[in-house]
């Protein structure tokens, strides 16, 4: 029997169903006004893996996974009258059903792409309005809500149960965990809403007995839950930030509506972070699905992650553990593959593919524990028993992992061209030409088959998505794989470091910029291409075909800004690293007045721009002025290299460049250098495309979290400041 930990119950206990044999789950799916991010991905592929153990046990499982198509969000959003469907049909010029039904159609290709298997109903919340409605009706009958100027809010007070499942019991938790600005019309603060009247101008509304208005956000699953499951749901799943308020919510609406316990079972999935921090799309680590493709990664290797980890405990997704994860799952196909090449038609051995089937069981049915399940499945892969047997057990494991392996490409299978070559190859190689030999091997990888030369002879496959990302070139996934280069003897006298995030055409201005003018000057330039699917690492790759001093790195994501700008600095061999934004053009030689700055060992940064603050709360540019500057800013930002080792590198909890600068400087600082901006440089700035592409709000939301995490650090060091010199 499945034993799940319960949210509710504060224990691991088995699974038991209200009618034997059959069990019903309802999992909270998506609100349809943008891509569900990986995170949001992970709750479902548990949900998955729970779903499929109850069949691989011989049960029936009926699953509803809602589709919420009114976009409210959270509780703040919803008072508030906002909402993120609407929002999105604004900003993409569509109507909101569009939007809704675009975003369904992703979420569900979404689904298919990681092998989940549909649920049975996926109901949308506005196919449910009289439902909602009806639960609302019900709820005021019963004195456990009330109506105030066409709102309906659920009195927490008049039901004492609330708070059990989240622990927010008495009245300051809850107040706090709420976190909504104050609402004149509820009796309570804490209370929640049922109804909303819809403000003048909505677009998503229907009739009430209390108004034209929306649904609360809980209702909807209330609503949909008891519709399709009814009045006895075994399992309620979700990822712990459903847990509060938004499960605690259902609660209260289900059990007040009906007046019974509604959910035998409450299930939820923690938090994936992503490079160490919480996923957000201003922060360009909310990564989806189809970017993982997009960067020619198999995605199924998210699904292969996500069992490394007990679904209870935090992941911290990385493109590492991902490219890992890919790598794994290959070797896997691999094994898979040959086992059933070999199996013929030899019958498995019937006690021991028993006592195999037995471990596995055991530990997909204690919390669903997949790290320990994948161990079993390795454990079999690489043991001795009979390849039919193998086979046989490698699929009917699959039926709970859902790696897909019974569809696998015969990675071994060689096209008649391909053949002739490998024959050829062998004779070559017998015959001890070898230089033929190796010139024939670089044929066939060409062609896209890897040759493994062994005692017995040589195997030849297709190369798998890992291997052909290879072909075209070395991605890192961090900083950390990049050793450092800075305790090394110089060996140019600068180094121009550029970050490039697509537009192309600013790389190649600012780098041909810097050629024509520093073409007497001892300099490389290294470029990172952070993550372009564009078309950028491409072009990036022509400009150093055609120059010697031009190096690139690429990444296969993203990188944050500090993080990028470190991988920068590491490789680095010039006596001065100047670091460039692509929105910089050269109009004349700058390197020899940066230098003729730094030779005054007291300057730690020279550069173009320079800011002021009188008391760090207030920083402005330097007014056009030269001279000591508190702070430089990033687009013309030059310091000795070996004074990194005193220095140190760049924070990367800034994945954000702006305040990045301010930091560094003030690492500097801290050292006791001195900052001085240069406003004679012959320097152009043209369109800053990392702050001029992003909306007002992402500006706002990221400036301040990088000006928070500043403060945090150096908000007591007014000592070094200029005006206190």
């Amino acid at each position: 029997m499945l034993k799940m930990y319960d949210t509710l119950a504060r224990e691991k206990s088995p699974i038991t169903p209200h009618t034997p044999g059959r069990y019903t789950i309802y999992t909270c799916g998506p609100t349809v006004y943008r891509d569900a991010h990986i995170g949001n991905l992970r709750s479902y592929l548990m949900a998955d893996w729970m779903r499929r153990v109850l069949i691989k046990l011989g049960n029936e499982v009926v699953h509803i996974k809602n589709i919420t198509d009114v976009g409210h969000m959270r509780q703040e959003v919803l008072e508030q009258g906002e909402d993120k469907v609407i929002a999105a049909a604004i900003a993409e010029g569509k109507t909101p059903a569009e939007i809704a039904q675009f975003y369904t159609e992703r979420f569900l290709q979404d689904e298919k792409t990681l092998n989940i298997l549909p649920a049975n109903v996926f109901p949308k919340a506005t196919d449910h309005i009289n439902e909602m409605i009806t639960i609302t009706e019900t709820l005021i009958a019963k004195n456990l809500a009330y109506e105030i100027n066409g709102n309906v809010y659920f009195s927490v007070r008049n039901f004492p149960k609330y708070g059990q499942l989240s622990g927010n019991i008495n009245e300051s938790q809850l107040q706090e965990a709420v976190r909504v600005e104050s609402d004149p019309n509820k009796r309570d603060p804490r209370d929640f809403t049922l109804w909303k009247l819809a403000e003048d101008g909505r677009s998503l509304k229907w009739p009430s007995p209390w108004g034209d208005g929306f649904p609360g956000w809980h209702i909807e699953c209330s609503a949909m839950s008891i519709k399709y499951i009814g009045k006895k749901i075994d399992i309620h799943t979700g990822g712990v930030d459903n847990i509060f308020p938004h499960h605690e919510g259902e609660i209260a609406q289900s059990e007040g509506y009906t007046g019974e316990k509604v959910v035998g079972h409450w299930v939820h999935g923690q938090h994936l972070l992503a490079d160490g921090v919480k996923m957000a799309k201003s922060a360009k680590n909310a990564y989806i699905i189809s970017e993982i493709a997009d960067r020619d990664i198999d995605p199924m290797a998210f699904r292969y992650l996500c069992m490394t980890a007990r679904y209870r405990t935090r992941i911290n997704f990385t493109f590492t553990s991902l490219k890992a994860s890919e790598k794994a799952l290959h070797r896997l196909r691999r094994i898979f593959v040959q086992s059933k090449r070999n199996a013929g038609t030899e019958l498995p051995v019937s006690d021991t593919v028993n006592a195999w089937e037995t471990l596995f069981l055991q530990a997909v049915c204690d919390d669903l524990d997949m790290p320990k399940a994948l161990d079993i499945v390795w454990r079999l892969a690489e043991s001795n028993i009979s390849a039919g047997s193998k086979l046989q057990l490698l699929l009917s494991f699959d039926e709970v992992l859902g790696l897909g392996l019974a569809d696998t490409q015969d990675m071994f299978i060689l096209g008649s061209g391909i053949s002739s070559m490998i024959l050829e190859r062998s004779d070559s190689r017998a015959a001890e030409a070898f230089n033929k030999a190796d010139s024939l091997r670089e044929e066939i990888s060409r062609n896209g088959y890897v040759v493994n030369d062994q005692v017995a002879g040589s195997t030849v496959r297709l190369k798998d998505s890992s291997e052909i990302r290879s072909d075209k070139w070395d991605a890192i996934s961090s900083s950390a794989e990049i050793g450092s280069l800075i305790g090394n003897k110089s060996t140019f006298d600068f180094t121009f470091g550029i970050v490039a995030n697509g537009y192309s055409q600013d790389i190649e201005r600012c780098v041909g910029s810097v050629n024509k003018f520093e073409s007497i000057t001892s300099h490389e330039i290294i470029i990172l291409d952070n993550g372009s699917v564009d078309g950028t690492g491409e072009i990036i790759e022509d400009l150093a075909s055609n120059s010697e001093n031009i190096n690139v790195i690429h990444a296969d994501h993203v990188l944050g800004d500090g993080s990028a700008k470190n991988v920068l600095i590491k490789s680095s061999l010039g006596k001065v690293f100047v670091l460039l934004d692509p929105s910089v053009e050269f109009l004349g030689p700058v390197s020899a007045s940066l230098a003729g700055i730094l030779s005054d060992s007291n300057v730690g940064i020279a550069g173009y721009a320079g800011l002021r603050t009188p008391d760090l709360l207030h920083f402005h540019d330097g007014e056009g002025e030269s001279g000591e500057m508190d702070a430089m800013q990033a687009y013309c930002f030059a310091f000795r290299r070996n004074d990194i080792e005193k220095v140190g590198l760049m924070r990367e909890s800034f994945r954000f460049y702006r305040n990045l600068d301010l930091d560094f400087s003030f690492q500097f600082k801290n050292e006791g250098f001195k900052i001085v901006a240069d406003q004679s440089l012959p320097i152009k700035l043209h369109e800053h495309r990392g702050w001029t592409e992003l909306s007002d709000g992402e500006r706002d939301e990221l400036s301040k979290k990088n000006y928070g995490r500043f403060l945090k650090k150096w908000r007591n060091r007014s000592d070094l400041l200029i005006a206190s010199q």
